[in-house]
């Protein structure tokens, strides 16, 4: 039997339902046909994910954390898990968000992009689940490029 919720996850666990992102959650999961299992603090654990997108080794809807076999062992590790805080707090940023969440990701991503390279460093809602956990690294941003040379202030005569 599972210890009963803190207050914060039971209502993490309760906004997720109404707002309908577990339900996209676990339909996801069903049309993956990846099984999904009582995960700790209120969160449904669906491991097996193998279709091509999302890349990532893990993804969150609502209180629903989708992940590939190849990361299993995080979410066999329990709470414990860096992996599995960082997926915890995606699904906090969706109770607080709601379906809003996506859009405003895929935008943070992209700015993350053109910022440092890669959709992960400079988006705000990975660093605030704790980039390092979710096994991203710290990039630095590009360096600006002048696309016009001729009317750089550093062009060398």
């Amino acid at each position: 039997m599972a210890p009963p919720l803190s207050r914060p996850h039971a209502l993490r666990r309760a906004v997720n339902l109404v707002n309908g992102t577990t339900a996209a959650g676990l339909l996801t999961a069903r049309l993956g046909r990846v099984p999904v299992r009582q995960g700790p603090g209120g969160l449904l654990l669906a491991g097996g994910w193998n279709h091509p997108l999302p890349r990532a080794a893990a993804f969150t809807l609502g209180n629903v954390i989708l992940y590939r076999s190849r990361v299993s062992k995080a979410f066999d590790a329990g709470p414990a898990s860096a992996l599995l805080r960082h997926e915890a707090r995606h699904s906090s940023q969706y109770a607080v968000l709601g379906p809003a969440f996506l859009p405003l990701y895929f935008a943070a991503a992209g700015f993350s992009k053109l910022r440092s390279g890669d959709p992960a460093s400079s988006n705000i809602f990975e660093i605030l689940a704790g980039l390092s956990d979710g096994g991203y690294r710290t990039r630095t941003s590009r360096p600006h490029r002048h696309r016009n040379h001729r009317n750089s202030p550093n062009r060398g005569v």
